[in-house]
């Protein structure tokens, strides 16, 4: 039995033209065929974490926020998933709708972590007490009066309009 190919003259147009069919761009083999021959690049991220502190909790925010948070990115550092990480304070006073106590710039290797690496799972690597982490955790977001995760980019000033 023949599927694309006939008696008649005209079988090697009918053979393209079911080719093209499938291939076209638009279709859906088209486009896997075309995804599947080209590696996927990893390109870095980074976010900005920005916190608002209650009023006279500053240091007990801090020791849990060191305590959790710092470690975990360290650790997510060593594992390579994190890149790089600064934390920041602001040097003067603001008006109380724009403030913010600490901004934590954080650099990715990439968007998604590898196996392993998310926070969450650092976070039972490092903690085994998980009751304990997710209590002070919590009591560190009870204390936390407005939060925001931002991913940001540099601007090419330079870069044409």
């Amino acid at each position: 039995m023949r599927l694309f190919f006939s008696d008649r003259d005209d079988s090697p147009f009918m053979f393209l033209f079911v080719l093209l069919a499938l291939f076209a761009p638009g279709s859906g083999h088209a486009q896997q065929a075309t995804a599947s021959n080209v590696p996927q690049v990893a390109k870095p991220e980074t976010v900005e974490w920005v916190y608002r502190i209650r009023y006279g909790y500053h240091d007990e925010w801090w020791r849990i926020f060191r305590k959790y948070q710092i470690a975990i990115l360290e650790r997510q550092k060593e594992l390579g998933y994190v890149k790089d990480f600064e934390l920041w304070a602001p040097g003067l006073h603001t008006s109380e709708e724009s403030r913010w106590d600490y901004r934590v710039i954080i650099t990715r290797a990439s968007h998604d972590p590898p196996a392993g690496q998310s926070e969450s799972e650092v976070a039972k690597q490092l903690f085994p007490d998980q009751e304990a982490f997710h209590r002070d955790e919590n009591r560190r977001w009870e204390l936390t009066t407005n939060h925001w995760d931002l991913p940001i980019h540099l601007v090419d000033i330079d870069a044409p309009e």
